[in-house]
């Protein structure tokens, strides 16, 4: 049989990507959640990809093919954590939504992962620029960005004053409960602690 050259030819069938080289959505979801429970239990310092590839149930070369090393791992996960961010609240005044912050943020806090992976990053971070910058970025745009908002809205409905110091007001509404939970790392608030400190906050901001 024979063929017309100036005939079209059938064009040789593409193969399809080996199952090796898509990354499946279900891996590196356990892949970042064993990370957390792996950082709460022994440390950054300690963390290894065997240890993260062990509790994920995959191995090291899953991990390998998604992040160069744990301090990148690391650094995406907190990254994560600040485009995911916190609700904004809109309760239409500025004491519930500083009440839904500190109630959502003291639950986040006291979270037993959170409790022991926070301040471990935090002292991993005076050692490393890189975490130090990718966790100041997260707490910038994660509760700082919430906060701004709350102020923001407090200004508009005549809560606050036009053109308040926008900088103090953040240090006052995040600064305490990240101090009591995270720095000092104090028992668990008492049952009337949020409802007074968001009082004792509304007051401050009003006195800017």
């Amino acid at each position: 049989m024979t063929t017309n050259a100036d005939e079209p030819q059938p064009r040789p069938r593409r193969r399809a990507p080996a199952g090796a080289a898509v990354l499946r959505a279900d891996v590196t979801e356990a892949i970042r959640a064993a990370v957390f429970e792996e950082l709460a239990a022994v440390g950054y310092a300690r963390m290894s990809i065997e240890g993260i590839a062990r509790r994920a149930g995959v191995g090291k070369t899953a991990v390998y093919r998604r992040w160069r090393s744990k301090l990148h791992l690391v650094l995406d996960l907190v990254s994560a954590i600040a485009v995911q961010g916190l609700p904004a609240p809109d309760t239409g005044s500025l004491e519930g939504d500083l009440r839904l912050l500190y109630e959502v943020t003291a639950r986040a806090l006291r979270h037993p992962v959170a409790s022991q992976v926070i301040p471990d990053l935090q002292a991993e971070a005076a050692r490393n620029p890189e975490i130090a910058e990718a966790l100041q970025k997260a707490l910038r745009e994660g509760q700082n960005g919430v906060a701004s908002g709350i102020v923001a809205a407090a200004e508009r409905r005549g809560e606050l004053r036009a053109g308040i110091d926008h900088e103090l007001a953040l240090d006052l509404i995040s600064g305490p409960l990240y101090w009591r939970s995270v720095v000092i790392r104090g028992a668990k608030p008492g049952k009337g602690y949020l409802a007074a400190l968001t009082r004792a906050t509304a007051g401050a901001l009003r006195a800017l």
